[in-house]
């Protein structure tokens, strides 16, 4: 499989393109990386690709948040401006500015 650069990054919020959801991106898969079976429980005439990157989002509707696994070509820029409400956003951002989300710094030794 060929994979190729992500266009969206960490900390951006993004839009689903079909469901009504938006979220934080907080990691990056480069190609599918979730089990065959969860692959296969999506309905087949929206199944993605496996050879582009999928995104982890806090994610959020207007029942509730959670966390979900998206392709890239199921996701949109979300141009509102607004933070994600999800409650778990302060475990891994300090901060949101201009539209975008800042990585807590890393605490190592």
């Amino acid at each position: 499989m060929n994979t190729r650069l992500a266009k969206f990054a960490i900390g951006q919020v993004v839009r689903h393109r079909v469901y009504p959801f938006r979220g934080v991106i907080f990691d990056v898969d480069p190609i599918f990386a979730n089990t065959e079976e969860y692959w296969l429980s999506i309905p087949e005439h929206i199944r993605p690709r496996k050879d582009q990157p999928f995104y982890h989002l806090l994610a959020e509707n207007e029942e509730s948040s959670y966390v979900a696994y998206v392709s890239e070509q199921n996701l949109v820029a979300d141009d509102t401006g607004e933070p994600v409400g999800h409650p778990q956003t302060q475990l891994i951002f300090d901060s949101f500015r201009e539209g975008q989300y800042h990585l807590r710094p890393r605490i190592s030794h």
